[in-house]
């Protein structure tokens, strides 16, 4: 039996980060994932998507590029030559972590764990061929894409997330069931590439974890960009008919379409028995205290199966937390250690036009009772928005009346992904409207938006009537 002091079940971004910050603080570890490193995040999540996102966005400009004076004659989609280049920039990215592995000797063990037994002196880790002795455990191994009872995936009419990733030919129409992140990044992406797009949302809006604002204001630019909505309305039943399917919804109607992304969340991914042991689990997810720690004594759990926030930035940092405590406990370290505030993670949504968000929105400030003030900029007042033709959305700000301290930063329009960075900060900072003052904004950028929405909590913004 081999023996290592932590073991990593998983090898996503929480996985796989966890394993590198360990090996730098000297700690022997060894990774346990069936597939390559990287999760879902890096093969088949968000690195793909984006690589998607650029080209439906690039398409999008040229087609548009008569507004900036620029004439273009033809611009075709070979998306044979699309998919190629995600692979590329897929395999390239994996392999980097992977070359970083080699380079820093971390173990792998390209092997479905089947079992943990709790032993004396730790744990043991069965898979089919091996067995290893481990002083720690953390687990990362991720969720799956859910199905519905009466609609499973076959991954060529009904697909999820990842088999949509492995098309290699544009369908003429697309239904997307779910219209939360992921079903809205792609339906974004596919419009965009010229496919007929609807959405159906058992939900009364969008991406419902939002600001209701932001929710409407997006569901607004999806109408206007010709994405069909079907709000409030379920998918009951479907059947195939002349190589379509055919869906029936819960108001009467019938939808014919030649694929259906099934986007209707995520599920634990866990198939592991547990010997002498038993961990703490609701609806699947593994219960976790603020260190992360499981109930069992060394393990930990971290990322997608924890349920607490599925973003690949959380896992990671869960699990540099996570080798922190560890590092701590090894070492006799007093390492100050901060926890996480699960609602100060800045969240990101991939559509045209992007999404971002971190702290509450106002309908939280509502439920809380907060005294609260609200400040919006928009971003057709904004002379970069207005010079990269992208004027669409705004900034909302909600600030605690008495103190100023911001509470939580909104936005909707372009590089919204990117300016979340600074917001979170603030946030994370607990800066005030005062605080904000004090900080100088490069003009012309689209940050500055950001800053006259933080103004405008005090009715302060110069470029807003």
């Amino acid at each position: 039996m081999e023996t290592t002091k932590v073991a990593i079940i998983g090898g996503g971004p929480g996985g796989y980060e966890t394993a590198i910050r360990l090996h730098q603080f000297g700690i022997e570890t060894t990774v346990f994932e069936k597939e390559r490193l990287g999760g879902v995040c890096l093969n088949w999540g968000c690195i793909p998507t984006k690589t998607l996102v650029k080209v439906a966005d690039l398409y999008h400009e040229i087609k548009n590029a008569k507004d900036f004076g620029i004439s273009v004659s033809l611009a075709e989609i070979d998306y044979s030559k699309v998919w190629k280049r995600k692979n590329k920039v897929v395999e390239q990215l994996v392999s980097g972590i992977e070359f970083i592995f080699k380079k820093r000797k971390i173990p792998v063990v390209n092997e479905n764990v089947i079992a943990i037994k709790k032993i004396d002196s730790g744990y043991e880790i069965h898979t089919a061929n091996t067995q290893f002795k481990a002083e720690y455990v953390v687990l990362a191994t991720g969720t799956l894409p859910q199905e519905l009872p009466f609609m499973k995936f076959d991954e060529q009419k009904i697909l999820s997330s990842t088999g949509i990733l492995k098309m290699q030919q544009l369908p003429k129409h697309l239904v997307i069931i779910g219209g939360g992140v992921i079903g809205c990044e792609f339906a974004s992406i596919y419009n965009q590439l010229g496919v007929k797009v609807e959405i159906v949302e058992f939900l009364p809006r969008l991406v419902s974890t939002e600001d209701e604002e932001i929710s409407k204001r997006l569901a607004m630019a999806f109408k206007k960009s010709k994405i069909k909505l079907h709000l409030k309305t379920a998918v009951e039943d479907y059947e195939e008919k002349n190589d379509l399917l055919v869906l029936k919804l819960s108001n009467g109607k019938q939808i014919e379409t030649e694929k259906v992304l099934l986007s209707v969340g995520r599920k634990p991914h866990w198939n592991i028995e547990m010997q002498n042991c038993e961990l703490n689990r609701e609806k699947g997810f593994i219960q976790i205290d603020k260190k992360m720690q499981t109930n069992l004594e060394n393990m930990f759990a971290i990322g997608d199966i924890t349920g607490k926030l599925m973003l690949a930035h959380t896992a990671s940092k869960q699990g540099l937390l996570v080798a922190d405590i560890i590092n701590n406990e090894l070492n006799d370290k007093a390492k100050k250690l901060h926890w996480i505030d699960y609602q100060k993670i800045p969240a990101c949504t991939f559509t045209n036009p992007e999404v971002a968000s971190v702290g509450i929105t106002e309908q939280q400030a509502k439920e809380r009772a907060e005294d609260y003030s609200i400040g919006k900029f928009p971003f057709s007042a904004n002379g970069k928005a207005l010079g990269l033709g992208q004027t669409y959305g705004l900034v909302k700000v909600v600030a605690a009346k008495k103190t100023g301290e911001l509470l939580g930063i909104h936005i909707i329009g372009p590089q919204a992904t990117e300016l979340i960075a600074q917001a979170g900060v603030m946030i994370g900072l607990k800066a005030s409207v005062e605080d904000i003052k004090k900080i100088v904004f490069a003009h012309p950028t689209l940050s500055e938006a950001v800053m006259e929405a933080v103004e405008d909590v005090e009715n302060l913004a110069i470029h807003k009537m």
